[in-house]
């Protein structure tokens, strides 16, 4: 069973209605309504705040464009606003081709209203963020073996910073041992940066044996070793930051992954005798990216997710930058889904992503994000159903009269196919010799009959003279 970890959240808020209820026995209702509209306050509050430049950019965008009804007309000025917003060619156009055939099914009104445009925005993104592939983090199935969280990416992108901050969540919402691998051995400062993480966090740092000039694969072998012998729960391995096209490194992380993949075999090859590779670790192969870089990083993330193989995405810095839209670009081409994502600097800001969250505080929906209501969301998608329904239906009675009248057009083709049939065997008029006829031209079987009747008759007289003689 996978320890869906970064749902825990879901559990809290169970939590929050189950201590509601115990408020209500108590008498105390309006203390436990009090918690819980602090609980949804707090957790949306990092949302609303880490999104703001990406919301205000694309909302002020947006506000030049709807100055009346969205028609036809602005679909390019449309597709440049998506643009702007960092969400991608294959998003944006998919957007606007569903605002384009929705426009196209109604019959009278040949434009769709602010709210409706909303609509379809929110919904194509929550749809563009399905990737189909779990959201959460994976953990080991089994006990005695720890879960080992591979974690990548390029200097700068804040990849020490999220590793810190994921430890700090495992030990205190998790209640787990951790272990951090400092292995990021060629960049200077990167091994004291990672054990000053983990003394914040409060958990363990295994890093090279001080005086030894050890590689990144030596001291992951080290942590892995201690791990099991000590039964961490989790281990979390920092990676040197390197860019894709530096070939060495790169083969560097690969080995390192075979050496977490040889470590945990569970068998050995009959005929060598030699561990077989055990290829469901690490559990996660995660790819820290930052928002910032939006889609200027998925050159490289192509080549990792190529040669060394990602389960999901980090995003990070969401806070300082106004490219929020550039998850939705990076989810969708690499087909990798978001897993976390971080919208602040303190040692509680990195949080699950969840997408209808994310879409509603990148579009400014709901209360919590300066929307009209909280109930903004639910009838944007109550709007965008109906919306496609009535779609639907107008295609596919408009199909419908299409067959009709193809029908028949057949039928009409085949009558007069089958008076053709029927006139068989009739001479055709135009084989027919229909000259006028003159006195100058007379008609040749007139003369044809006049030559027999005057050879009848001179055969005639010829007998008569046979018999007088």
């Amino acid at each position: 069973m996978v320890f869906d970890f970064f749902k825990k959240r879901s559990e809290e808020g169970f939590e929050q209605l189950n201590n509601l209820a115990e408020s209500v026995k108590k008498g105390q209702l309006v203390e436990g309504l009090r918690d819980v509209a602090e609980y949804t306050s707090v957790t949306n509050e990092k949302f609303a705040q880490g999104l703001a430049k990406s919301r205000d950019r694309l909302k002020q965008n947006l506000e030049l464009l709807l100055t009346g009804e969205v028609s036809e007309d602005v679909m390019e000025d449309l597709l440049d606003v998506l643009l702007q917003a960092d969400l991608g060619m294959s998003t944006s156009e998919d957007i606007v081709k569903e605002v384009q055939s929705l426009i196209a099914s109604q019959d009278s009104k040949k434009f769709l209203q602010r709210e409706e445009l909303m609509s379809v925005l929110r919904g194509k993104l929550i749809e563009a963020l399905d990737t189909g592939k779990s959201g959460s983090i994976q953990f080991s199935e089994d006990k005695s073996v720890p879960t080992v969280l591979f974690i990548m990416g390029a200097n700068g992108m804040g990849k020490t910073t999220t590793i810190g901050k994921l430890a700090h969540r495992l030990r205190t919402e998790g209640n787990q041992t951790v272990l951090m691998a400092a292995c990021d051995t060629f960049r200077a400062g990167a091994v004291e940066q990672l054990q000053q993480w983990a003394e914040r966090a409060e958990v363990d740092c295994y890093g090279p044996i001080e005086g030894e000039n050890q590689s990144p694969s030596s001291v992951l072998y080290g942590a892995l070793d201690k791990a099991v012998t000590e039964k961490y729960d989790t281990l979390l391995v920092d990676t040197s930051g390197r860019l894709s096209n530096n070939y060495a490194l790169t083969q560097e992380l690969d080995k390192m992954k075979r050496i977490i993949q040889k470590y945990m075999s569970k068998e050995n090859d009959q005929e060598s005798g030699k561990p077989v590779l055990n290829t469901k670790v690490p559990h996660e192969t995660l790819l820290v990216i930052d928002a910032a870089q939006g889609r200027m990083a998925l050159d490289s993330a192509k080549v990792w997710d190529e040669e060394i193989g990602l389960t999901g995405l980090i995003l990070t810095k969401l806070d300082g930058s106004a490219r929020g839209g550039s998850v939705v670009a990076v989810s969708q081409e690499l087909k990798l889904p978001v897993k976390l994502i971080g919208v602040g600097e303190g040692i509680e800001d990195l949080r699950d992503f969840a997408p209808d969250t994310f879409v509603d505080g990148l579009l400014g929906i709901g209360e919590a994000f300066g929307g009209t209501s909280n109930d903004e969301a639910e009838l944007l998608e109550a709007r965008l159903i109906a919306m496609r329904r009535e779609r639907d239906a107008a295609t596919k009675e408009k199909n419908n009269n299409s067959t009709n009248k193809g029908a028949a057009s057949s039928s009409s083709g085949a009558e007069a196919q089958t008076t053709m049939m029927d006139m068989e065997g009739i001479t055709p008029l135009n084989d027919v010799d229909i000259t006028p006829l003159t006195d100058a031209q007379p008609n040749n079987n007139t003369n044809n009959r006049r030559k027999t009747n005057n050879s009848k008759n001179k055969n005639k007289k010829k007998k008569k003279k046979k018999r007088k003689k």
